[in-house]
């Protein structure tokens, strides 16, 4: 069994390429992992700090 490792996209990206990596890692379309990001930022405002972290932290897939 492969081992799964989370890595930001470098190649289907908007942004920073966090939501097509936690989307890769989780098997599920890229699509709902923004809509997932989106409403975190505007119900709680959680969504950036947790993006920006992630965008600092997951080291980019090349």
């Amino acid at each position: 069994m492969a081992e799964k490792k989370l890595y930001r996209s470098s190649e289907n990206k908007k942004i920073c390429g966090v939501c097509q990596g936690l989307a890769d890692y989780f098997d599920m379309d890229v699509t709902i992992m923004r809509i997932i990001f989106l409403v975190l930022l505007l119900c709680c405002g959680g969504g950036l700090l947790v993006y920006l972290i992630c965008a600092l932290v997951m080291p980019v897939k090349k």
